[in-house]
């Protein structure tokens, strides 16, 4: 296995889960009026076909 390139590959992803994800916080915020309204409970959940990978992440976002 090519170490640099899967790296690089992986970086790549997690990257666009990143800003996309933040994209989808920001609008969800936005259109439901949840500015200033205490906290948003949110869960990641990630799974890769074929395998038996599935690692949750749950935390709070202060809205503020």
């Amino acid at each position: 296995m090519d170490e640099h390139r899967f790296n690089m590959s992986m970086r790549k992803f997690l990257k666009e889960v990143g800003v996309t994800s933040q994209q989808a916080i920001e609008r969800v915020v936005r259109e439901e009026g949840l500015g200033g309204k205490g906290v948003l409970k949110v869960r990641m959940v990630l799974t890769a076909e074929g395998t038996g990978l599935r690692h949750m992440v749950e935390g709070e976002i202060d809205l503020g």
